[in-house]
């Protein structure tokens, strides 16, 4: 599940995760399930939710997951975790007491409750050594505690129905965003989360969370899921076979990473689609466009949407900062405006699908940021939302019943969730 930056307004999403203002049902197990390793949990379905009352203070604090980027500051990731400046200058003296806060490991993920209004109220850091950093405020201060923990590993299994997005879904469920995007990443190959998400579409999700006095410290890996889109159910399980090659496959074990992504970006509004003609906001003039336009904030990731070759790298007219990829043959794809270029990227270097090859910008002919892509068949342009691209190929046979041990109990607990969820709806 790779980096993905979202901007939402996450306030009145948040409320939605509070018994206060849903519905929460706990569920029993059936006498013969087994029931090693599932923690006590709850599965939450959205309803329509009244209008948000402030505190005395005016504000909300809520929770928020994000992940270090590469070469971040500690004050960098305070104000992606929404804390305001003169917040920041009270926090980093604090954090001197921490070595790790000084050398944050890219990658890795942090916990932060943080108001509306943007006053720092716990920060949680699981380091590479499993020590655990915690901030806490204190009156108008902080205080910084570093110790080491041996975080307990915990399933959690969470259920929910699409009403107005992804994100809004899973913020009601109670469900990180970490683990929200693995789920878009895993369904990528299926579903394009830009335009075939549905309202009443229902997900289901089993997966890892680490957790230490009872407080969680970091959420880990999507195990299994489940989603229904337009009717359609898509499963997904995790498996690791015994070379330590991990992926996820559906129940049958059919691989699910396709050989093309249908989308360079998880999550992005779709501002102009592939056409014979469009206005062009620039040129002022009527003209075909060749690719497709995802709007998405400045410095937004654009991934690779399969294995590939970088044929081009540098700035060309229109395009501005341009990425073009060359894959198996006939196949290539272009990203053009980008602010930047990920590290590495250049011509003749590798990467894999999924890899970040470049950041959403304005560079060339554009009025705003966006990203404009497009997927080349023997070089012309075609609109990959109609190409039927290549799939991927099923398990290995001699994996089978490695394959079939470890993920009939994940299967069984989508099972769990799902005769849970009907029966709530009867």
């Amino acid at each position: 599940m790779s980096d993905f930056k979202h901007t939402r307004k996450r306030l009145v999403l948040f409320l939605a995760s509070l018994p206060l203002f849903g519905v929460v049902a706990a569920f029993g197990l059936a006498p013969d399930t087994v029931v090693e390793e599932i923690a006590q949990e709850t599965v939450t379905q959205s309803i329509e939710l009244p209008s948000p009352t402030l505190t005395d203070s005016g504000s909300f604090d809520f929770w928020r997951e994000e992940r270090i980027g590469s070469g971040e500051t500690f004050a960098q990731l305070l104000r992606r975790l929404g804390v305001a400046e003169e917040e920041i200058g009270r926090v980093i003296p604090a954090s001197r007491e921490s070595g790790a806060l000084a050398r944050l490991v890219s990658g890795k993920t942090v916990l932060a409750r943080v108001t509306s209004t943007g006053r720092l109220i716990t920060f949680r850091y699981l380091a590479a050594d499993q020590r655990l950093v915690t901030i806490q405020r204190l009156g108008d201060g902080f205080q910084t505690q570093e110790e080491a923990v041996e975080p307990e590993v915990r399933f959690v299994m969470r259920s929910g129905e699409i009403q107005s997005s992804l994100f809004g879904a899973t913020d009601a469920a109670d469900v990180p965003d970490s683990i929200a995007s693995q789920m878009a990443e895993v369904f990528s190959g299926d579903i394009d989360f830009h335009r075939d998400l549905r309202r009443g579409d229902r997900f289901s999700l089993v997966y890892e969370t680490f957790v230490h006095n009872g407080s969680t410290v970091k959420t880990g890996r999507l195990l299994a899921a489940e989603f229904i889109n337009a009717g359609k159910t898509y499963q997904a399980v995790y498996f690791q076979d015994p070379k330590g090659r991990e992926g996820y496959y559906t129940p049958s074990g059919q691989s699910l990473k396709r050989a093309f992504l249908k989308s360079p970006m998880p999550f992005s509004r779709i501002s102009s689609g592939f056409s014979g003609a469009r206005y062009h906001p620039v040129l002022k003039e009527w003209r075909a466009h060749k690719g497709i336009d995802y709007a998405a904030p400045t410095g937004t990731p654009v991934r690779a949407v399969a294995d590939a070759v970088v044929g081009f790298a540098g700035r060309q007219g229109g395009y501005g900062n341009l990425v073009v990829l060359d894959h198996q043959k006939p196949y290539s794809s272009a990203y053009g405006h980008l602010s930047r270029f990920a590290k590495g990227i250049r011509h003749g270097a590798r990467v894999r699908q999924g890899d970040i090859i470049g950041y959403v910008g304005s560079t060339g002919l554009a009025t705003g940021p966006h990203l404009h892509y497009e997927f080349r068949v023997a070089g012309v342009q075609k609109d990959p939302l109609a190409l039927k691209l290549p799939t991927s190929y099923p398990l290995a046979p001699e994996y089978r019943g490695q394959f079939a041990a470890a993920t009939q109990p994940l299967a069984a607990r989508l099972d769990l969730l799902r005769h849970n969820r009907t029966a709530r709806l009867d």
